[in-house]
This record gives C-alpha cells, structure tokens and sequence, in this order.
C-alpha cells in the first residue's frame, strides 16, 4: 500500500493547451449512449513532460499525449515517485491522454476534477488524492485507465470521491483507500455508470475502522465469467506501516454499500 509521503515540488508549470482537432472535439462532445463504454481517443499529438506540472484553474490538455522524460521517466513502480501533474485546491484537469511513462500521473492536493482523462499504461498510480480536508470532493468524469499492476486510484486523504462515467481494464484496484498512511481519515467512494475489463482483482477496497463507505451502481464487469473480480472489499487499516487486514468483501449495506442488481456481468 502506498503510504502518505510528502514528495518533491515540480519545478516547472506549463501553460495552457493545445487546440483540439475537429475529430477530437467531436469525440469530447458526443454523448456515449446509456451502458455503454465510450471509445478509446486517439491522441492529438505529444507532449513530452520532463519536469511536474502544477497549476491551479484549469489546465486543458487538448487531448495530446502527455508522457514523462528525465526525472520523470523511469516507468517503475517504485513508491515516492513525482507526478506529471499536481493539481491544487480546487484545479480541473481535462482532456488528457497519460502515455508510458507517467510516472505518479495525478496528484491532488486538494479538491479537484479530472474530467476525460486517459491513462494508457497506469505507472505507480494513475492519481492519488491527498487533501486532510473532510469537506474535500474529488470528481473523476469521463475517461478511463489500463495496465494498472496494482492501485488506479490510491485515496490517501480524507473527503468523498465520486467516480461517474469511467471504464478500466487489466487492473489491480480501481479505487484502494490507504492501508496504512501514517495519518488515516473517514473516506467516502461512490463508484456510478463504470465498465470493469478483466483481469482485475477489486473495484473498491475500504477500512472499515475508520468509517469508510464505498456505494457502487450502473456496475458492468467484462470478461469475468468465474466473477473473480471483487467489486468491494473491506480491511482493519492502520497508520503504523503495516499490511492492513482483509476482514471480508461483498455488500454488507453499511461500508460496502450495493446490491446483486448494481453489478451486471457481460
């Protein structure tokens, strides 16, 4: 489990974005119909990202390929990587492609949105929410991630995050509260309208001693007929570094909040 650190400031913030292509914009805009996962994006171009970007308002990536150079592309898994982004309070991070490698992909200091973000090889994580605020709210909206060898999404603050419209393939965890941060918080996951491609292992993985919730619904799970991927599991976490402790999975209507008939399997 990753555990919550203080990692290097970027040194470099880069502005603005690129113009979207008629066929890009077209894709941004186009309703994907009820149920159904929208199409992997081609991406408009590249754009090599040798140091972290940190900004506050809006970043708009133009659908380019944003990978990571010099510091930040090693392409391991080693903890205490720098991301290629770090949002600040408040910050909107849309229309990017994260290519290989993407080092620590997305930080959030705060609360933030990541609308139709792509991650097309999941480094150590794809992002990772650090604010100590309750009141914090962490959107994800749109996009989707792949080759992730263990956690997408690593939830190490405290607040509520709310995952809508998303699709993920060849996944460890979707979404994994921290384990064992040395400062643990009451975390709150609503997982809605969500395409699950196996091989996978768990959709929500929560600790229930410190009152985490994960609600899940509009749940389709592709290629899993022997249904092996867990859509929540819960654990004794601690803030002492130590493995945390399994103690059970399925809906229990208190932490894992779901029924049979919000997972469909295809």
């Amino acid at each position: 489990m990753s555990r919550h650190d203080t990692r290097r400031r970027g040194r470099t913030a880069f502005a603005g974005a690129a113009v979207l292509t008629a066929a890009a914009l077209a894709a941004v805009l186009t309703p994907t119909p009820a149920g159904a996962a929208a199409a992997w994006p081609t991406p408009n171009g590249s754009k090599p990202v040798p140091a972290t970007i940190e900004f506050s308002g809006t970043y708009d990536g133009g659908m380019a390929r944003h990978y990571g150079t010099g510091d930040l592309g090693d392409g391991g898994q080693d903890e205490g990587q720098a991301p290629l982004f770090r949002l600040k309070d408040g910050a909107v991070l849309k229309n990017v492609v994260l290519g290989s490698p993407a080092a620590d992909g997305v930080h959030c200091l705060g609360s933030c949105t990541l609308q139709n973000v792509w991650w097309e090889d999941v480094g150590e994580d794809a992002a990772t929410f650090r604010s100590s605020s309750s009141s914090a709210v962490y959107t994800v909206t749109g996009g989707g991630a792949k080759k992730a060898s263990d956690k997408v999404f690593q939830f190490n603050g405290a607040g509520k995050l709310t995952i809508t419209g998303f699709q993920v393939a060849e996944f460890g965890k979707l979404v994994r509260s921290c384990g064992n941060c040395s400062t643990q918080y009451k975390r709150t996951i609503v997982i809605d309208n969500v395409d699950v491609t196996a091989p996978g292992s768990t959709i929500a993985g929560i600790n229930t001693n410190y009152g985490d919730t994960a609600t899940l619904r509009n749940i389709r799970i592709h290629g899993d007929s022997s249904r092996k991927i867990k859509p929540c599991v819960r654990y004794t976490g601690n803030n002492t570094g130590a493995e945390p402790v399994q103690t059970g999975s399925g809906p229990d209507g208190t932490y894992c909040r779901y029924t049979a008939s919000d997972i469909t399997y295809r």
